[in-house]
């Protein structure tokens, strides 16, 4: 019995298909860690914002007992500072 064409062709298609399964695999494999990688580092960030956050809060609740405080958050940007008092353009004297 002679070597057909075709299962010389279908062999090779198999190898081919092969060797292109176990590439697709190490690729999802690495990306699959970079992921749950990334996504602990996600987490992490998320938390350390919700701490500043958290902190930013406390420390304008108390900038309202202790206004000392007041320069350091107006420069920081989480406070506005205070504005002077609006000036009436009322004439004077009569």
């Amino acid at each position: 019995m002679k070597n057909s064409p075709l299962t010389t062709f279908l062999l090779s298609i198999l190898a081919l298909s092969a060797v292109l399964s176990v590439i697709s695999c190490a690729f999802y494999v690495y990306y699959a860690q970079q992921l749950r990688s990334l996504q602990g580092h996600v987490t992490l960030i998320g938390n350390r914002n919700r701490a500043v956050s958290s902190l930013v809060n406390e420390s304008l609740e108390y900038s309202k007992l202790h206004p000392g405080i007041d320069p350091i958050l107006e420069a920081a940007g989480f406070k506005q500072p205070k504005s002077p008092p609006a000036a009436t353009n009322k004439p004077a004297g009569k």
